[in-house]
């Protein structure tokens, strides 16, 4: 299992914004992806939720993929341990 890192975010601030922690990684997530800090398979991870769900998080938010070829890799990747676990 792969190390895992945390960081606080006040219970008044995810209140103010009107969102749950799971809220709160969807839209870390697509900012990440959008910027082209995370892949897709990785963004979706990041969410927890599937590629397909993540894919349409996207698609309403009218935020287009960027899949290289190195994506396609990584989230074949990323696919195959969700698999196994």
């Amino acid at each position: 299992m792969p190390a895992r890192v945390s960081f606080d975010i006040p219970s008044d601030v995810l209140e103010s914004a009107r969102m749950t922690v799971l809220d709160a990684k969807l839209e870390l997530a697509i900012a990440l992806f959008s910027r082209g800090r995370l892949s897709m398979g990785k963004a979706a991870e990041l969410a927890e939720i599937s590629v397909g769900r993540f894919q349409l998080q996207l698609g309403a938010r009218q935020i287009g993929p960027h899949y290289s070829v190195e994506d396609a890799l990584e989230d074949s990747a990323a696919l195959a341990a969700f698999r196994r676990s």
